[in-house]
């Protein structure tokens, strides 16, 4: 640099090279004092000293100079290679760099400083502030203004109560109140009055019974002497869906959990000197008693495999990380639960609206098994009366009949009636001699936006091409309208046509009808064009609307009118055999909430009808020509063939 003022002050000729090394000292220069501000300038001789580079940050050649820079900047003492002026630039562009990044980590470093040391500030005043507060709670004791004040609150809160809730008071109070569930509640009463009494599994729809069964049957079997079941014999019920597996183990309300002192917050005795505590589940609140799980068929797979385990041993086992059976500290109760289990004798009831094959099979296999029947609108009517009786309200000729209409289960038939005394109550001044018409509760259902249950009805008339068959979703039986119509093709190129929506198997159906019709009356199909639908588009899951299908067809094709109160189920082979179909029980309830009159059902679901069945004629059949004799008007099936 001197050289260069030297040259400058005489008037000699200034070169290109001589200009850029005086900017690169000037750099140099700068990049020094930055180190100097950043470590402190004792700090940064010291730094030098040690990373050998403190002659060269002194010497007056530039090349030195940047390898100091180097040595600092790197912290590495080994770099000897003094560098070439051309390579200055880069070196001195990657030192930069570097400077700034360290720049940036030793910001970041104060900010963080700065951020605990008022995080430890805050600890200390919060520390400072439980102590003040420690002592006075010791020297004033646990009240204090507020929270006088807040319990004046809750005591002035606990004189305050509400009517009862509809549903609970409405809710039988004995198992003799349980409408349309007889042969159940007495296969239940049965089961559970027994010594030995067994785990039990209740299916069928919802609103129908199941869980005030199994509650009113306890109360009723504690009453006898010979129960298995104590007078204080809990009842702990419990919704399946809302029980889920904690892979942790950190809250378990079914099982039962461990809280351990660290980081689940043990009892504060007990955390103070390291010891968990076991937390009790439900399967230990129902020891001696029932355990009930409404929708058990929801519960998560895991959870009930431990529960399983748990019927079989019963009792619960814990375990934690933080027991030591050798700490004379651990409470003795403690000390039993994890070295023997909690106790859980119980008897399990499961209530489901899923269909056995949905059930696991291992839970299954444990289980003596319920079904609850699926209500017909003369249950809906007795539970409406049974309600307005309690009530103390008259019903107007044919509500009771209405709501049947609009609803098959007791809970919902409930709820409409209490919604339309609150409207006839509304409209009347006086509850003495109130009446609920007809038009309180069509408001309530128009409010609600409710729709008959049943929307095809069995009738005395009779229609050609036209009949009613049966089908089945879940534990419900519906009544399927299903009609046919056929025109002449006289090119011999007729067409099917059948709703998308009705399944595949349902569609084969119509390719049997056709052989059994060609061979009943001689005529191709092939020469029709032929249009079967199933009136609001309902699907047919499988073949059991052969038989109706077979039916309608023939009726249009012959122009012989179908018996409308009457409705069959049945695969029909090509011979013209009526084959055995599934869910006979509950199609057989759908037949009876259309008000069919017979219903037609394969010869080989015969074992499958209901005994003590009321209201409706089964009649079983072998053969097309067999059903034929039940389904056309008087006389007509002379006309077969």
């Amino acid at each position: 640099m001197k050289h260069f003022i030297h040259k400058f002050v005489r008037g000699t000729a200034v070169t290109d090279k001589e200009v850029e090394e005086g900017q690169l000292r000037r750099k140099v220069d700068a990049l020094y004092g930055l180190m100097s501000d950043l470590y402190g300038a004792d700090k940064l001789i010291l730094r030098a000293s040690k990373l050998e580079a403190l002659q060269l940050m002194r010497s007056e050649f530039l090349e030195q100079r940047v390898l100091g820079l180097q040595k600092l900047v790197s912290e590495d003492p080994t770099i000897a290679r003094m560098p070439q002026f051309e390579e200055i630039p880069a070196i001195i562009d990657d030192i930069e760099e570097e400077l700034a990044d360290l720049i940036a980590r030793r910001s970041i470093e104060d900010k963080l400083e700065k951020r605990i040391a008022e995080k430890m500030q805050e600890r200390h005043e919060e520390y400072v502030k439980e102590i003040k507060l420690q002592v006075l709670k010791e020297s004033s004791g646990p009240e204090n203004a507020q929270t006088l004040k807040k319990l004046a609150l809750l005591e002035k809160m606990e004189t305050i109560k509400l009517a009862q809730p509809a549903m609970e008071f409405l809710r039988p109070g004995t198992l003799e109140e349980i409408v349309g569930q007889e042969g159940a509640v007495s296969a239940l009463l049965a089961k559970m009055a027994a010594p030995f009494p067994q785990h039990i599994l209740i299916y069928g729809p919802p609103g129908v019974g199941k869980t005030t069964a199994a509650r009113l049957v306890l109360d009723t079997v504690k009453q006898r002497e010979s129960s298995p079941f104590g007078k204080d014999a809990p009842f702990i019920e419990v919704d399946g869906t809302t029980l889920r597996w904690d892979l942790r183990d950190a809250t378990n309300p079914l099982l039962g959990s461990v809280h351990d002192p660290i980081y689940q917050g043990a009892r504060r005795d007990l955390a103070d000197i390291g010891i968990p505590e076991p937390k009790l589940g439900l399967v230990s609140d129902a020891h001696g008693g029932i355990l009930f799980i409404d929708e058990i068929g929801e519960m998560d797979p895991m959870l009930l495999n431990k529960l399983l385990k748990v019927l079989e041993d019963k009792r619960v086992h814990f375990e934690s990380s933080y027991y030591d059976p050798h700490d004379s500290n651990v409470p003795q109760y403690i000390k039993k639960i994890f070295d023997e289990g909690a106790p859980a004798d119980f008897v399990l009831i499961g209530a489901t609206t899923r269909e056995p094959q949905d059930i696991n099979p291992a839970l299954r296999s444990r289980c003596a098994e319920i079904f609850f029947e699926p209500l017909t609108p003369q249950d809906i009517q007795q539970i409406v009366v049974n309600a307005a009786q309690k009530l103390g309200v008259e019903l107007e000729p044919g509500v009771a009949a209405i709501i049947g209409e609009y609803t098959i289960e007791g809970r919902k038939a409930n709820n409409i009636l209490s919604d339309a005394y609150g409207l006839a109550l509304f409209h009347q001044d006086e509850a003495q001699g109130l009446v609920i018409r007809e038009e309180h509760v069509y408001e309530v259902l128009r409010a609600a936006r409710l729709s008959p249950y049943v929307t095809q009805k069995a009738s005395q008339s009779f229609e050609a091409g036209k009949i009613l068959g049966l089908g089945v979703a879940g534990f419900l039986g519906s009544v399927l309208e299903i009609e046919a119509e056929v025109f002449p093709d006289r090119n011999g190129k007729g067409t099917i046509r059948f709703n998308d929506t009705a399944g595949s198997m349902a569609k084969d159906s119509v390719f049997n009808a056709a052989s059994v019709l060609r061979r009943l009356v001689g005529k191709d199909l092939q020469d029709f064009d032929l249009h079967i639908n199933v009136v609001g588009g309902g699907r047919i899951d499988g073949p059991s609307a052969g038989l109706a299908i077979t039916l309608a067809v023939y009726s249009a094709l012959q122009n012989i009118p179908l018996r409308q109160d009457i409705a069959v189920t049945g695969e029909i082979s090509i011979r013209g055999r009526v084959k055995a179909v599934g869910g006979v029980y509950e199609k057989i309830y759908g037949a009876k909430q259309a008000g069919v009159n017979t219903v037609l059902i394969p010869a080989e679901n015969a074992k499958d009808v209901p005994a003590g069945l009321r209201g409706i004629n089964v009649i079983s059949v072998q053969s097309i020509e067999e059903a034929m004799t039940h389904v056309f008007e008087a006389g007509a099936q002379t006309l077969v063939g």
